[in-house]
């Protein structure tokens, strides 16, 4: 297991090195621009089941209240008849709770092979290592710049699919931010730039999902 994650580390090491040589091909030599250019790949490769994940959750971000409602009248009374009842809910809107949890599976191998590869990583030209105020995108964000568009990123993706009627989803848009910016500030920042990059993009994203789902709802036969 070893080897094969060391692999995924060396890949993402060698994928940065040649995304960085065509940055010097294209006339701007730059590592930060290298790592843009592969998170845009990596959201890519991921689009699918992104697009899955963002469509599930703006639908269960719409069914949230009549979910509440179900809870509210069985969890003391019947249990089990409320958990029949929102898995009813889920099948007729077409919902998986579980549909963002494999998005996430397959994005945490690659975080962590990033961050391992930009902690050892050997830059092939010291003076294009850098990123604006960051010296090299191996050290950490002197003036914590990232690390806030990280919190402010992740608030912004989190808030287009949070019901703030629910308690506790409205905990965790608050307190995940909060959580990011803090850990972003302990990681290289070339690995912070991956994440805000992501989030911009997964934002757009879901923007676009949610436009797509409300035009499909309005085009629906009432009934």
């Amino acid at each position: 297991m070893g080897e094969l994650f060391q692999i995924l580390v060396n890949g993402i090491t060698s994928l940065t090195h040649w995304l960085y040589e065509w940055t010097v091909t294209l006339g701007l030599p730059s590592y930060g621009l290298a790592i843009i250019i592969l998170t845009i790949l990596i959201k890519l490769v991921l689009f699918p089941l992104n697009q899955k994940q963002m469509v599930s959750m703006k639908k269960m971000q719409e069914i949230q209240p009549k979910l509440k409602e179900i809870q509210e009248k069985y969890k003391n009374k019947d249990p089990q008849k409320m958990q029949q009842k929102i898995m009813e809910m889920y099948k007729e809107h077409n919902v998986n709770p579980m549909a963002g949890c494999l998005p996430i599976l397959v994005q945490m191998p690659i975080l962590i092979a990033l961050y391992r590869s930009l902690l050892h990583i050997e830059f092939k030209s010291t003076e294009h290592a850098g990123f604006f105020w960051i010296n090299t995108l191996s050290d950490k964000d002197p003036f914590f710049i990232l690390p806030v568009l990280a919190g402010v990123t992740t608030f912004m993706q989190t808030r287009l699919t949070t019901s703030t009627a629910d308690q506790t989803q409205r905990m965790m848009l608050y307190m995940m931010p909060v959580f990011i910016a803090w850990i972003s500030t302990t990681v290289p920042s070339g690995l912070v730039l991956y994440w805000v990059m992501f989030n911009i993009l997964g934002f757009t994203q879901q923007l676009l999902v949610n436009r797509q789902v409300e035009q499909a709802k309005e085009g629906a036969p009432s009934k």
